[in-house]
């Protein structure tokens, strides 16, 4: 998904955990009725290598370089402080 954050362009993906993949298929799950495209992990494991907890949000910049973790289970995004807080960190990082 792409979407337009003022004149900066930020593309956002989810990657699901290994052993999860039913739960997130095209027949039925996360991905129903939405259009943020999510990546089955693999044997590559990207969940233990970047040692990931449920609901993280891995900012990277255009060359894959981990700027910051934001975790949507400890900063729910229905809290305006929160949600400013994650739209300024892709801002920032888009630029």
């Amino acid at each position: 998904m792409q979407r337009e954050l003022g004149s900066t362009s930020v593309r956002i993906i989810g990657v699901n955990e290994v052993g999860h993949e039913t739960d997130y298929n095209a027949d039925g799950g996360i991905c129903d009725g939405r259009d943020l495209p999510f990546l089955e992990d693999t044997a590559d494991s990207v969940w233990d290598t970047w040692d990931v907890t449920y609901r993280d949000v891995y900012v990277v910049n255009a060359q894959g370089e981990l700027i910051e973790v934001f975790n949507l289970t400890e900063n729910d995004l229905g809290n305006d402080a929160n949600y400013a807080s994650l739209r300024k960190i892709l801002t920032d990082a888009a630029q």
